[in-house]
């Protein structure tokens, strides 16, 4: 059954990038959920286990009492409270139908939800496009996902959530049993280089000017990018991620979008350099040493 259904796509491409599309606007979607309620949902958790810790007495606020994790309560309005309907909730498309407001009160609607959902979509095509109709694919649609989520997150919270770093990278480190993208050993190797790396050199700024530059989240999260991509691409991921970082830091600063001891989220750019890294990097590396 499953290996007709897969002869079914590799003969038919355009059903191929059709279905992974469609998938991508969908889970889009919900991945602004993911990044909402999740750092609200770990807030909630924080603040039990700091009043069980202290052997205080916990307040009962309204909303504590009210159910509330990634599928429950349903979509709604935050300004109104109005019940998403389900002409309502399609990705991209009810946000030009509605013409970016709310069918009830008129509330504009952020322009995040659907360019999230235009973005994991199109990540998804070219994830599609470079592996195929292959076990890759499947993996590096996750991977993307994953690494959208904590980009969503860390920009809005600067966190980046032990519950998506964590089984990100003993995915990673699962899949090289495999060889799907690297070797155990590159894996393990990587795994553990990336952490001692930024680990290091969060040790090194702080011995050196008495501040955290990053948090433990960022060791986490390149941690996962090498399981993934293994050590050698590691490097690279630093690299990108540090170029576009400082590129853009700057350019925020030059336009006054933000001061200059106010903190940076590193954790994005790190999202974007192993992503890359993990699709064209053999490519990337090939061209450059081709180059010198």
């Amino acid at each position: 059954m499953l290996e007709d259904f897969v002869i079914i796509l590799q003969s038919s491409p355009w059903l191929f990038y059709f279905s992974v599309t469609f998938i991508g606007l969908s889970v889009g979607s919900f991945l602004n959920v993911v990044a909402y309620r999740l750092p609200k949902m770990m807030e909630r958790d924080w603040r039990r286990e700091c009043h069980e810790f202290l052997e205080l007495e916990q307040p009962q606020t309204e909303d504590d009492e009210k159910k509330f994790n990634l599928a429950t309560p349903a979509s709604a309005c935050p300004h109104c409270g109005h019940k998403l309907r389900a002409w309502e909730n399609i990705p991209v498309i009810s946000y030009l139908f509605l013409k970016a407001r709310c069918s009830s009160c008129g509330t504009k609607i952020s322009l995040q939800y659907p360019a999230v959902e235009f973005i994991t979509a199109v990540a998804s095509l070219l994830a599609a496009y470079t592996f195929g109709v292959t076990i890759q694919t499947v993996a590096a649609l996750f991977f993307t996902w994953a690494l959208i989520t904590l980009t969503l997150i860390d920009l809005k919270t600067q966190l980046l959530p032990d519950s998506i770093t964590l089984p990100l990278l003993w995915m990673g480190i699962f899949l090289s049993f495999f060889d799907v993208f690297t070797d155990l050993t590159a894996s393990v190797i990587g795994a553990m280089a990336g952490y001692m790396i930024l680990w290091s050199v969060y040790q090194l700024f702080k011995m050196l000017t008495g501040k955290e530059g990053m948090g433990f989240g960022d060791f986490k999260l390149l941690a996962a990018l090498g399981a993934w991509a293994g050590y050698s691409y590691l490097p690279q991921i630093i690299l990108v991620s540090s170029v576009v970082g400082s590129v853009f830091g700057i350019g925020m600063l030059i336009i006054g979008r933000t001061r200059q001891q106010q903190p940076i989220p590193f954790g994005p750019y790190l999202a974007v350099a192993g992503w890359i890294a993990l699709l064209w990097g053999e490519a990337i590396n090939s061209t450059y040493l081709s180059f010198l």
